[in-house]
């Protein structure tokens, strides 16, 4: 982008007015504007749409430096620094995967670790089946983990991988439309000037014929006429290769900035559609740690302190007979 702010850096005096029979306009940074009295006849090419294509046509200070950056400049930015934000994401995704994983792994070493393990009775079928489920559930995160890896950061990732090598093609080629500008602008100034020099001498020759009747005078006054004429001439083919180059400037902004617009509605909708996805899969991974979880509350419900008691007593029982008083 360097390019194009070269080409749109100007000198201090970078604003000029004109004012040629009815039409009045000003110049900034060699592109051609109607000053604020005829701003009313402009019509924008998409109302009520804020497109790009309305809105960024002037070129605005570099906060960053004393260059200018053009309109289109700002557009591309945007566009880098979505890709960035969509960068980002996927490294936030990753991240998640990374907790994900750390989280199903100590879930299934806990699950290993023998603890209570000789509870016995109904208690103990469904302290084994909670030990079960963390096993499970483990495997439901794993699987979550892979889903967002391939449904959800792959994605994220790989969405427009020669994104830079485009927006590099768009800004080369909207930054020769504007230093062409800037080149045809210089020769209409060029020839402005010379029309200028050209019919000051003119008069010059004029007064002279006027103070003093000479042949050579009046031939100097053909000579120079015909040179004002030439200039003239010149003049013209100056600000007509300039307005086709500020025309063919002006179809390219229209253009590509609404192919930027397209792209980032684009980026917009594909970002969105996989964070649907992520939802949606914590969804499903809440459903499947739920199905986990019911056979321990079905085992949970059917604990039974007196069912218990009698499988322990049944296995660990001493003897039914009861101590009796002594005789003598």
């Amino acid at each position: 982008m360097i390019a194009e702010r070269m080409a749109v850096k100007s000198p201090p005096s970078n604003t000029q007015t004109h004012t040629s029979g009815v039409i009045q306009f000003k110049q900034i940074n060699c592109v051609t504007f109607p000053l604020p009295l005829h701003m009313s006849e402009q019509q924008l090419l998409k109302p009520d749409e804020w497109s790009y294509c309305d809105y960024f046509w002037a070129d605005r200070k570099d906060p960053q430096g004393s260059a200018n950056i053009s309109g289109f400049e700002v557009l591309l930015q945007k566009q880098l620094k979505g890709r960035q934000m969509q960068k980002e994401m996927a490294e936030f995704v990753r991240e998640r995967i990374r907790i994900e994983e750390e989280y199903a792994k100590n879930l299934s070493k806990l699950s290993q670790i023998p603890l209570a393990a000789q509870e016995e009775g109904t208690l103990g079928e469904a302290w084994s089946q909670l030990k079960k489920s963390l096993a499970d559930e483990a495997e439901v995160h794993l699987k979550f983990s892979s889903k967002l890896q391939s449904e959800v950061e792959k994605p994220l990732l790989i969405f427009r991988e020669n994104f830079k090598k485009d927006m590099k093609k768009f800004d080369h080629h909207m930054a020769d439309l504007r230093k062409q500008l800037a080149s045809r602008n210089a020769a209409v100034e060029k020839a402005r000037k010379a029309l200028a020099d050209r019919q000051k001498d003119l008069d010059l020759k004029t007064q002279q014929l006027e103070i003093k009747l000479n042949s050579k005078i009046e031939e100097d006054i053909k000579k120079a006429r015909r040179k004002s004429t030439q200039a003239g001439d010149e003049l013209m083919r100056c600000v007509d290769l300039y307005n086709q180059s500020q025309s063919k400037w002006f179809e390219e902004m229209v253009t590509s900035s609404l192919e930027l617009e397209r792209l980032e509605v684009e980026r917009v909708e594909m970002i969105r559609q996989h964070l649907c996805q992520y939802t949606t899969l914590r969804h499903e991974t809440d459903m499947f740690n739920q199905s986990t979880i019911e056979p321990v509350d079905k085992l949970l419900r059917s604990v039974d302190p007196a069912t218990d008691r009698e499988l322990w007593v049944k296995e660990h029982k001493t003897g039914e007979l009861r101590p009796v008083d002594m005789d003598i």
